[in-house]
């Protein structure tokens, strides 16, 4: 009797689950069906290159211009430069914690790291209004610190728990018998770390890493508050810049619905969709690889 509920049980289970993974699925493609009908009916008035490649983001002149390109590498200047920060702190922390931290400094730096993954989105906007544009607009004679660079270390600090999370575990997973061979031919613990345990764990630092950028690129109100939003083509880190996030959410809500303009907005989500979409999928693929790797 036992026996037949708990089978009852593992059958309910996994349909549930089942039924659980294909709702998941089907909000992701009901997501992609709105974004790409409602951009269809954008590139119905303007052509895909001509939004793409366009110089000039001005949907509310008097000729409007629905030029994407300042958008696009706005967003890639800014997360390009988070990636600069994030990624070598993010990486040597993740070293530190799982090979010279002691068991003690360990069990408090991890649950530190996770709390700061827990710091909404506008705090973290905030100081970098009140806080870190007014340091750089001192050291760099600007008039105002609202630029790339602002919105670069915020995303940085914003990426860091994705990345040292996922690159602690990659490394805490290289197994023991690496480590006693590198040690057994005469190497440091330094050379080991940086010539055995981390090119061993590789995989799973490109995973951590591509998934930072997905962290990054997706961000909306950190840099909508602390990069200026100044819709021009930037010509360096201290410019101000506007990301296709903060187009988006700047101008949703005054935009007169089912105009040019309104679905431009979509086409934008379109783009960061795929942006989005194809980071995490390099991120997923080097995870299998990272799990294939360590289970052969």
């Amino acid at each position: 009797m036992k026996f037949k509920t708990r089978l009852s049980l593992d059958v309910a289970f996994k349909y549930i689950f089942k039924i659980t993974g294909l709702l998941v699925l089907a909000a992701l493609g009901g997501i992609l069906a709105m974004l790409v009908y409602n951009s269809f009916s954008f590139f119905l008035d303007v052509k895909p290159l001509d939004f793409i490649t366009g110089l000039e983001w001005n949907p509310t002149g008097k000729t409007p211009k629905y030029g994407m390109l300042p958008l696009i590498l706005s967003t890639t200047l800014v997360t390009f430069g988070a990636m600069v920060i994030a990624i070598p702190l993010g990486i040597g922390t993740a070293a530190f914690i799982a090979e010279y931290a002691s068991p003690k400094l360990k069990n408090i730096l991890k649950p530190v790291i996770e709390m700061l993954a827990a710091v909404p989105s506008v705090v973290i906007g905030f100081l970098g209004i009140v806080l870190v544009g007014p340091g750089i607009a001192d050291l760099a004679s600007l008039p105002n610190g609202l630029n790339a660079l602002n919105g670069a270390i915020l995303l940085a600090v914003m990426a860091l728990p994705t990345i040292i999370t996922v690159a602690e575990d990659a490394i805490h997973a290289v197994p023991k018998t690496y480590k006693e061979a590198s040690y057994g031919v005469g190497a440091t613990k330094w050379q080991t770390l940086c010539r055995v345990v981390i090119p061993a764990a590789a995989p799973g630092i490109i995973a951590a890493v591509m998934l930072g950028v997905g962290r990054a690129i997706g961000e909306t109100m950190t840099v909508l508050m602390a990069t200026g939003n100044a819709s021009l083509l930037p010509e360096g880190m201290f410019d101000s810049v506007k990301t296709m996030t903060a187009t988006i959410a700047i101008e949703m809500g005054e935009v007169p619905y089912q105009t040019t303009h309104y679905f431009a907005l979509y086409a934008i989500a379109t783009v960061l969709f795929f942006m989005t979409l194809i980071a995490n999928l390099v991120g997923e693929f080097f995870i299998n690889r990272f799990r294939k790797y360590h289970a052969a």
